[in-house]
């Protein structure tokens, strides 16, 4: 503990239980906070953990797929299949408050660049074979899952680093802050109460 460098005055005593009262409330108000985002964050996290294991066990078997599909293809009749985009994605990015952290919430729109009588894919069904379209529908729809694992992680990161700032700012609180106020103010009353029974003996002398 520290003590301050402030005169042993009644007004600065004032001063720093006002002082004292704000550090303890705002101590208890950060301390809630880091507790809730300690519990969404550990939330967060087993539901990242489980739609990670997900989206990664189904892009690596629609990609066995479909590397046993293009395996029934020549390298040029796959280069042309793909050689244009088959849809259109656009993404909207929208923040979302999480106990004063700005996390991201994603919204993709999906649309058919050649009309909507054009099917699901831009190239003919006669250029490649069922495998290879199954699975590249399969991956297409593995989009909301792969958009609300990206979601997650960023939360996650986001609530890791303001978990990170709030437990300093209430360590600093709780270790350095409180005690010091607590000990300057222990000390300017000991100086008032000594001021006080030195003036009451000159008094008790006079008298």
């Amino acid at each position: 503990m520290t003590r301050l460098n402030v005169k042993p005055t009644r007004m600065e005593l004032n001063q720093l239980k006002d002082r004292l009262q704000t550090a303890v409330r705002g101590h208890k108000l950060l301390k809630d906070k880091r507790d809730e985002l300690m519990r969404r964050f550990i939330e967060a996290v087993r539901e990242n953990d489980r739609l990670r294991k997900k989206v990664e066990t189904a892009l690596v078997g629609h990609m066995q797929d479909f590397v046993m599909a293009k395996a029934l293809e020549s390298d040029l009749m796959v280069e042309e299949i793909f050689a244009v985009p088959m849809r259109e994605v656009s993404l909207q990015i929208e923040p979302e408050n999480i106990m004063s952290v700005r996390v991201p919430k994603m919204h993709a729109r999906i649309d058919k660049p050649y009309g909507d009588d054009d099917g699901d894919f831009s190239y003919s069904y006669v250029a490649s074979n069922s495998q290879m379209d199954q699975t590249i529908e399969d991956m297409s729809s593995l989009l909301p899952d792969l958009l609300h694992l990206a979601e997650i992680e960023k939360s996650c990161q986001l609530m890791a680093d303001e978990i990170e700032k709030t437990r300093r700012r209430v360590n600093g609180l709780e270790y350095a802050t409180i005690p010091d106020l607590k000990e300057t103010i222990y000390y300017i009353e000991m100086k008032l109460e000594e001021a006080e029974r030195a003036s009451l003996v000159r008094m008790m002398k006079v008298k």
